[in-house]
């Protein structure tokens, strides 16, 4: 975390991306986390809102592509069936909700599933990035907010834990994100080699939204 700081904006705007993504992270909400404490550091918060929701925009929207390319038999293969029936069914009667409610809810709401059906349902692009730009910018407003009126307890707090933490957790976060960093590319590739392998994959994917 003090690692990415440094980056400022850029940092933020960067981890935005992956976050907003299916690619797992070690921290679940760090965009959040990383705009409230820069927020209480009184650096410029909406240059921060701007920063973490163009991220989140192209997490979001690289996701929707992948969902595009996959198909449902893509999304069946890799989400647990219980969560895919919901999200199914979300997406079929209620297209834009399935898409905002997630996307403004912090964890542990899963967003990767809804994201990957939007495209694998072929959910308008211009109503899914509406959906989802608007949800995620709302939600980075809220994460400022809390950072600007909170913003000397959440400082105290933060300085504390990593004075007594810093060394352990950042072994263990840099060695999970180096794991998840793996498991990503290993998933990407095989994802991109199925498809390519399976020109037909996209024409199940299932009803149009």
């Amino acid at each position: 975390m003090h690692f990415l700081f440094t980056f400022g904006p850029f940092g933020l705007f960067l981890v935005s991306i992956i976050d907003s993504s299916f690619i797992p992270l070690p921290i679940p909400g760090i965009t959040d986390i990383m705009l409230v404490l820069m927020a209480a550091r009184h650096e410029n918060w909406l240059l921060l809102v701007l920063a973490a929701s163009a991220g989140s925009a192209v997490g979001g929207y690289l996701s929707y592509r992948v969902g595009v390319s996959g198909g449902m038999a893509f999304l069946e293969k890799r989400v647990p069936p219980r969560i895919f029936k919901l999200v199914r069914d979300w997406m079929e009667r209620h297209a834009i909700l399935a898409v905002a409610v997630p996307a403004i809810l912090p964890p542990p709401m899963p967003l990767a599933p809804f994201v990957l059906a939007a495209g694998a349902l072929r959910m308008s692009r211009h109503k899914f990035l509406w959906a989802f730009i608007v949800s995620r910018t709302a939600r980075h407003f809220i994460a400022a907010g809390l950072g600007l009126y909170y913003g000397r307890s959440i400082l105290r707090l933060w300085n504390r834990l990593s004075a007594r933490y810093e060394t352990t957790v950042l072994i263990v976060v840099w060695s999970i994100i180096l794991l998840s960093c793996g498991i990503a590319a290993w998933q990407i590739y095989r994802t991109a080699k199925s498809i390519k392998t399976s020109p037909d994959l996209a024409s199940q994917s299932g009803t149009t939204v």
